[in-house]
């Protein structure tokens, strides 16, 4: 038995991507209360189409997609976004954390949108040979 499914989460983790990028449908974004006493805390969480688990939003996500879809969290159902299991620095430890990218899926690299925008439907992208590339099928 893992861990894991011996303490499951309602919440993603990067090692639920599955070491892969994925292109998620933002079908709810609520504002819940999450810790106990006095961490508890206000926190984003972000729900996608199909998908159980649920991304709690830090600062850093959150401002990535307002770039993407503005600051109205409204503007952002319905809208796609890739996310992926990135290291980052937490605590002076380098640790897996997962990432929205800047980067709308089905837009040309390097070009963000100047203001919000409707997204059309991407053509779906073939995973790249070598297992890096973006995957709307990982299951979590």
């Amino acid at each position: 038995m893992k861990v894991s499914e011996a303490f499951p989460s309602n919440f993603l983790k990067a090692e639920d991507l599955g070491g892969r990028a994925v292109v998620c449908s933002i079908e709810s974004v609520d504002i819940e209360e999450l810790g106990q006493g006095r961490d508890k805390e206000r926190k984003l969480i972000v729900g996608f189409v199909g998908k159980t688990k649920r991304l709690v939003c830090n600062k850093t996500n959150a401002g990535t997609i307002a770039k993407l879809y503005g600051d109205d969290t409204d503007g952002w159902i319905g809208q796609k976004i890739t996310i992926m299991p990135k290291e980052v620095e937490f605590q002076g430890n380098m640790v897996w954390a997962i990432r929205v990218s800047l980067q709308k899926p089905g837009a040309a690299p390097g070009r963000v949108a100047p203001k919000p925008q409707p997204v059309p439907e991407p053509e779906p992208e073939p995973a790249d040979q070598d297992g890096g590339g973006v995957d709307s099928d990982v299951g979590f």
